[in-house]
């Protein structure tokens, strides 16, 4: 299964602490050899490091711990093939221009019988489902809104096209536009809000530990989201499977959560993802 890590918070922030423990699970203390990526926003502009490498072993990986770049919004992918095969073209985070802003995706998951009409504004450059999938929502946010909505109307449109999607199999996922993230569970997907009193984070992958009160004010507010817990001294909470939420400035501000919310173990999670072949 492919792993996710998102950031989303109220003052620009480095995530080389959760990325230290991210990357480790690309050929080290898991088995997702097929490439990773990152990308951080800046103002209205993004970076974006790509490999076709695993993560745990990658340069380009050693380049971001040692660049230390602050961003408000972040998201990475250490991919898993299961559509597509194994190539730059084929890495998240996929990137897209939408109303005049940058839109950044990673899907976790796999898409049975996926195949949405050729778009008129938005097309693959690859040949996985992800791409796909973000190629139709933004598709279908601009056929539907000239201009971006307001908050509570895109929100209830990315749940309904959502709701599409997940209907052809396990997507987890997430997307920002450098303001919001949105982060929808098929299977698993942890978060954790970090803010005052901050303490100390021990990272599962790493033997690695950080004061969070030493390099924060009482003012930050930091939400890490991941598909497995990072750390292994914090209370991470789980979404819903079929949970959708909207992160801003290191908050959940909306969320469309089953009436009869349903919580996998992760050994369910893992079970689920190699029925469907995710999980070699």
């Amino acid at each position: 299964m492919c792993q996710l890590l998102g950031m989303n918070c109220n003052t620009p922030t480095d995530i080389i602490f959760s990325f230290e423990g991210f990357r480790m699970r690309g050929g080290l203390t898991d088995h997702h050899i097929d490439g990773f990526g990152i990308g951080f926003f800046e103002r209205k502009g993004v970076r974006v490091f790509h490999d076709d490498k695993p993560s745990a072993q990658s340069p380009v990986a050693d380049l971001v711990n040692s660049y230390q770049i602050k961003s408000e919004n972040v998201i990475a992918h250490i991919r898993k093939a299961t559509q597509g095969q194994t190539s730059l073209a084929n890495t998240h985070p996929f990137i897209r221009e939408l109303w005049g802003e940058y839109w950044m995706f990673a899907h976790n998951g796999h898409l049975e019988n996926f195949h949405p009409p050729r778009g008129q504004y938005y097309r693959p450059v690859g040949t996985t489902d992800s791409e796909r999938a973000f190629c139709f929502i933004l598709e279908q946010l601009r056929q539907r809104f000239d201009e971006k909505p307001d908050t509570a109307t895109l929100f209830e449109t990315v749940s309904s096209l959502v709701r599409q999607i997940r209907s052809h199999g396990l997507f987890n996922c997430l997307m920002s536009n450098g303001d919001w993230m949105f982060a929808h569970a098929s299977t698993l997907l942890y978060y954790i809000v970090r803010q005052a009193p901050f303490g100390e984070a021990h990272l599962l992958d790493d033997d690695v530990a950080i004061d969070f009160s030493s390099v924060t004010t009482p003012k930050d507010r930091v939400a890490v989201i991941a598909t497995l817990p990072l750390t292994g001294n914090e209370s991470w909470q789980q979404l819903a499977c079929d949970e959708l939420v909207l992160f801003e400035n290191g908050s959940i501000i909306q969320r469309d959560r089953p009436t009869q919310p349903r919580y996998l173990t992760e050994e369910e999670g893992l079970a689920i993802a190699r029925s469907v072949g995710v999980v070699a």
